[in-house]
């Protein structure tokens, strides 16, 4: 579903991803770990396009789209959460769940502007994908509230409604469990294997490495901006340059 191919992006010259390959099967969790500082973030954002590469290319679904803009990497099929909440201030969590929704309407300005009949179909459809979206991550008896009074676990919880309401193919997400108390994490963590059960296929950094080992299939590792291993968590975790890198110093 995705390839990645010999991408590089640096910052006044200095590589924060570095010759990176790496590719995700339809359906698969892989997980990408590695120290602070390692690219993961920055990997993200050249798959979703963020950022551009220096150079390499990536492929989605048999498409280049290295130098696609986000949006249109999203009408394709990907979707992120990002790292740190975002939500749009003054709308519900409901409203802002049904923006998600946005690039698969079919409705036109003046449609809607007119209020015809197409407008209240995809009106009618986006608030019933977003009602379920809200309740398959436990939000439904938030709906209603303004966004930006959530608390932290909630407005994370949010921004996986939203993505799942626009009905990705692949979903990245940065960070899900960061900040999140332990009955949240659980659910997050149930969440992930029941889309994994669905056939969604999932691209996911965390630092919590039982977290990630738990739910993926498979894992690769960044240090300094290259990977230095690629393949099964058990394999992975018993790497010395993984043990040396990273997970010597999180155990």
């Amino acid at each position: 579903m995705l390839a990645v191919t010999g991408v590089s992006r640096s910052f006044g010259g200095v590589y924060a991803v570095r010759d990176v390959s790496l590719s995700v099967a339809d359906g698969e969790v892989c997980g990408i770990i590695g120290p602070n500082g390692a690219g993961k973030s920055t990997l993200f954002n050249l798959i979703t396009g963020h950022l551009t590469a220096d150079r390499g290319e990536i492929s989605f679904l048999g498409h280049r789209v290295d130098r696609l803009a986000p949006h249109r990497r999203a009408r394709l099929g990907m979707s992120i959460v990002f790292q740190a909440a975002r939500v749009f201030r003054g709308m519900t969590v409901r409203e802002n769940v049904m923006v998600g929704m946005h690039g698969r309407t079919s409705a036109g300005f003046v449609s809607a502007a007119l209020r015809l009949p197409r407008h209240r179909h995809d009106e009618r459809e986006i608030a019933a994908q977003a009602s379920s979206a809200l309740e398959r991550v436990g939000l439904s008896d938030w709906a209603d509230r303004p966004a930006d009074r959530l608390p932290i676990g909630q407005q994370r919880a949010l921004q996986l409604a939203r993505a799942l309401c626009a009905r990705p193919r692949l979903l990245l997400l940065d960070e899900p469990a960061s900040g999140l108390r332990g009955q949240e994490r659980e659910r997050l963590a149930a969440l992930v294997e029941e889309l994994r059960a669905g056939g969604l296929t999932i691209l996911l950094i965390e630092h919590d490495v039982g977290f990630v080992t738990r739910l993926a299939d498979r894992l690769v590792v960044l240090d300094l901006g290259q990977v230095i291993a690629d393949g099964p968590p058990a394999e992975v975790r018993a790497d010395p340059l993984v043990l040396a890198a990273y997970l010597g110093q999180a155990s």
